[in-house]
């Protein structure tokens, strides 16, 4: 075996159960979720040998497996159905350990369209920055804001949390009155 192709499969042994997480998130489905991850791993395998920045592979990997999803919700425009297994959930650190918070969590996802819930997987879940999520949807530091801001005024209110009102959420989000290409497009 070529040390490029072991390269890779340490990689993809190391990265895939992070992919896959964050592809249920994504997705909500366990099928789909398996399938993106192994569309993503295919496409880096097909691009390993252009990747020279090896510390960058992970950001490469995020970014393939959102592009893949992304692709995915425009070719589908299908509803999503739940599994209720959220088993992998309660592996992650910081994660609740009540199974019924857990389902409840994946369900409110759900609701949200894909670049939002991309944006909240994105910031909350894989703990990227503003700009960061930006980069990766190729969008404004302030789309993802306020983006940001109205998921999580929805995911408040499937959830039955009052939180802030709308106003402050989005003062706390520092919503930016320059707007460039938004992540709803």
């Amino acid at each position: 075996m070529a040390p490029r192709e072991e390269e890779f499969i340490a990689f993809a042994d190391a990265a895939s159960s992070g992919l896959l997480g964050t592809a249920f998130l994504l997705c909500g489905d366990w099928h789909t979720a398996e399938d993106l991850t192994q569309t993503t791993l295919a496409k880096l395998f097909a691009s390993w040998h252009r990747i020279r920045d090896k510390d960058a592979v992970h950001a490469y990997a995020r970014r393939t497996l959102l592009n893949t999803y992304l692709v995915d919700c425009q070719r589908r425009r299908r509803r999503e159905v739940l599994t209720g297994d959220a088993g992998w959930f309660a592996d992650r650190a910081g994660a609740p350990h009540d199974p019924e918070l857990r389902l409840a969590l994946a369900d409110a996802l759900a609701t949200l369209a894909p670049r939002a819930r991309a944006v909240v997987v994105l910031r909350y879940w894989e703990d990227l920055s503003v700009d960061q999520v930006a980069a990766l949807l190729g969008c404004s530091p302030g789309s993802v804001k306020s983006q940001s801001a109205r998921s999580l005024d929805k995911l408040r209110q499937v959830l039955g949390d009052p939180g802030p009102d709308t106003a402050t959420a989005t003062e706390l989000a520092g919503n930016s009155r320059g707007r460039k290409k938004g992540c709803n497009g």
